[in-house]
């Protein structure tokens, strides 16, 4: 790709750091970043409605310059055919679990706030619904899609990036 894209998705295992990837991609080209996690959760970690999570999501993808940091099987119908370069994150589990770990930890104890207010708890990570166990539960799905988007995409150019220092080397290219 020549000039650089104006529709931007970035996927990965839960913990691989798509969020922060979204956001320096948005610092470097300029670009709005919309977390999926703004969109998904409301305070006092109630989920958003699907009907209103795809009017929000359609309300982004209707401008003409974005970054995302996921893309929800609820609302993928809305993003892909507005995409144009979507980054995977294909990183090793013991990679992503790790920083997964270290982020969770970290932001129970500084009950740093997240996601429109919300803060994790060490009540969460231990739950049914704990972050942690939805990496278990998802990793070999999502990694699964990401490698396949690489083999055929779903419409958009898709970037499949397998190291750190890969990641940081096509972040300098932009």
């Amino acid at each position: 790709m020549t000039s650089t894209p104006e529709r931007i998705v970035v996927v990965g295992v839960t913990g691989s750091g798509k969020s922060t990837l979204a956001a320096r991609i948005a610092e470097r080209t300029g670009l709005p970043y919309h977390p999926a996690d703004d969109i998904c959760w409301q305070p006092g970690w109630v989920g958003t409605p699907d009907e209103e999570q795809r009017r929000r999501i359609a309300e982004v993808c209707a401008q003409e310059r974005w970054v995302l940091d996921a893309v929800y099987n609820s609302w993928q119908d809305l993003v892909l055919p507005r995409t144009q370069l979507v980054v995977g994150l294909d990183y090793p589990r013991w990679l992503s679990l790790g920083r997964l770990v270290r982020r969770t930890l970290v932001r129970t104890v500084t009950r740093k706030r997240i996601c429109n207010g919300n803060v994790e708890s060490v009540r969460q990570v231990f739950s049914a619904d704990s972050i942690v166990r939805w990496h278990f539960r998802s990793f070999a799905r999502k990694r699964a899609r990401i490698r396949a988007w690489a083999v055929e995409s779903p419409g958009p150019v898709v970037v499949r990036l397998t190291s750190p220092r890969e990641t940081r080397r096509w972040l300098e290219s932009l």
